[in-house]
């Protein structure tokens, strides 16, 4: 991906976060991008194509995410996974709430714009792929199902955090237990 068009998916990643869907516009992307007016359109001709691109921006962000936050790229044990899931999940409460909030926008928006069903659910799938061979790896009996439960789960959490925030978050004991609970004693490995 060029470095300009990685600047206006961030810039309009950016926008959706802070403004929201109804805030998401060309001309805005065009701002917080820093960029000539006319220049996202240049990239992204209709708001459609835009909203698409930010789908699967924010999944290669998730995977960069994944990469730094994990002690390793492919975990080889449960305590590894579950630590990386929940150093996830602190981050994108966090340092990463404004793109997580640009996230749950078009959660919300599928519902009343069909459209956006098709490349969010692609999006989705490239992350529970993903996920999936990262479970296989550790050995889960049905890693697919174990993997969309966990997204399911995370997700919840990461909702909650956002909208009702506990001062004290720490969700790494609870992700821990359903992790565990999820892929049983034979998925550890040593």
């Amino acid at each position: 991906m060029s470095g300009q068009r990685e600047r206006v998916l961030d810039a309009a990643i950016e926008v959706l976060g802070t403004r929201g869907l109804r805030g998401l516009t060309h001309r805005a992307v065009d701002e917080v991008a820093g960029i000539p007016q006319g220049s996202t359109s240049n990239y992204f001709r209709t708001r459609g194509s835009l909203l698409e691109a930010v789908m699967f921006r924010l999944v290669e962000r998730d995977r960069e995410d994944w990469r730094a936050l994990a002690a390793v790229p492919r975990p080889t044990s449960v305590d590894e996974f579950a630590a990386g899931l929940a150093a996830f999940v602190r981050s994108a409460t966090g340092p990463d709430r404004v793109r997580t909030a640009a996230r749950y926008s078009l959660f919300v928006a599928a519902v009343a714009e069909p459209g956006l069903a098709t490349p969010l659910g692609r999006a989705r799938g490239e992350l529970l792929t993903w996920g999936t061979g990262l479970l296989a790896g550790l050995g889960a009996a049905e890693p697919d199902r174990v993997c969309r439960i966990l997204a399911d789960y995370l997700d919840g959490i990461i909702l909650h955090q956002l909208s009702t925030p506990a001062a004290q978050f720490d969700p790494d004991g609870e992700i821990e237990a359903v992790t565990r609970a999820l892929l049983g004693a034979g998925s550890r490995r040593p």
